[in-house]
């Protein structure tokens, strides 16, 4: 069996030769790029006669897949799945996988990181301390006390608000089902308008589907208390961005922190957020901690070897 991995798993080598020895030992072929070539016909070439195909987070269209006539199975190095082409796998009778919450842990810290930064005006502060300056003139409010609106409550959403519980803050969450273990330890349910209006901070953790895309929009922030924060370290159209620049620069809310905008970095030069004020801006690091690019690669490759023994898990498709 031919098994190639497009892309950079973010390990070195030593440890993705480990963690990928279970295959190696059972004489699968294992065949690895990680040249940053991921052009479609870069892709067409090199997955023509794999059997199974290991990709992150680049764009596997219908295209590319139509062209791998061995292909039965897809494991992706990824939480989300909407940048793989589904119908064509299902077309072909193609297996997908995901690495489900190899990084739940360290999306959720980063939530925090862009909370404490936004109430603490860190960035601004860090520069004015080079240049001489003092903290006079920049607020700094506590995170403690306050209410923690938590959109979606799935594994990173549930990991937010057992944090923002023990920050001391009131969490309130809106989801399409309740979970009764948070509700246990405090978390309190509310329709998606209740929670906007009231929460102090707002943090998104949704997965993007045809009912989440811009979720957030003009009318949305509207509703949200011009002291409050937006927090969005999930995926990046949940928000109409164009909308958020625009609530930013009128003072229609306080702040937002964003790891995820509507693409990829790099983000071009005159992109509406770039020059909104109060915000905080990362390229995509949520996920990006060297202990989860190891779990993620475990994930991964236990994927593979639970598929080939008819096992699958994790399964998208």
């Amino acid at each position: 069996m031919k098994i190639v991995i497009l892309e950079s798993l973010g390990i070195s080598k030593e440890e993705l030769n480990a963690i990928s020895k279970p295959l190696a030992d059972n004489n699968h072929e294992l065949v690895v790029y990680d040249d940053g070539k991921l052009d479609d016909e870069t892709l067409k070439s090199r997955i023509k006669d794999a059997d199974v195909i290991v990709i992150a987070n680049t764009p596997l269209s219908g295209e590319v897949i139509a062209t791998a006539e061995k292909l039965k199975y897809i494991s992706v190095a990824f939480t989300g799945y909407n940048h793989i082409d589904l119908e064509m796998c299902k077309e072909k009778g193609i297996k997908v996988s995901n690495a489900a919450g190899y990084s739940t842990n360290s999306v959720a810290e980063i939530t925090f990181g862009l909370i404490i930064s936004l109430l603490r005006n860190i960035v601004p502060l860090e520069e004015v301390v080079r240049n001489g300056g003092t903290k006079d003139g920049y607020r700094q409010i506590d995170l403690k006390g306050k209410t923690l609106g938590v959109l979606g409550t799935g594994d990173i959403g549930g990991a937010v608000a057992e944090l923002g519980l023990a920050f001391g803050c009131k969490v309130i969450a809106y989801n399409r089902s309740e979970k009764p273990a948070l509700i246990s330890k405090g978390v309190e349910y509310k329709s998606l308008d209740e929670v906007l209006k009231a929460s102090d901070i707002v943090t998104i953790h949704t997965p993007l589907t045809d009912e989440t895309k811009h979720l957030i929009d003009k009318d949305k922030l509207a509703l949200m208390k011009t002291s409050s924060f937006l927090i969005n370290t999930a995926v990046g159209p949940i928000i109409d961005n164009d909308a958020l620049a625009e609530a930013l620069r009128n003072g229609t809310i306080a702040g937002a922190g964003l790891d995820r905008v509507d693409m990829e970095p790099p983000v071009p030069a005159d992109y509406p957020i770039l020059d909104a004020p109060n915000t905080v801006l990362l390229p995509h690091i949520g996920f990006a901690t060297e202990e989860a690019m190891v779990r993620r690669a475990e994930i991964t490759f236990a994927n593979i070897v639970k598929w080939e023994k008819g096992e699958q898990e994790n399964i998208v498709l």
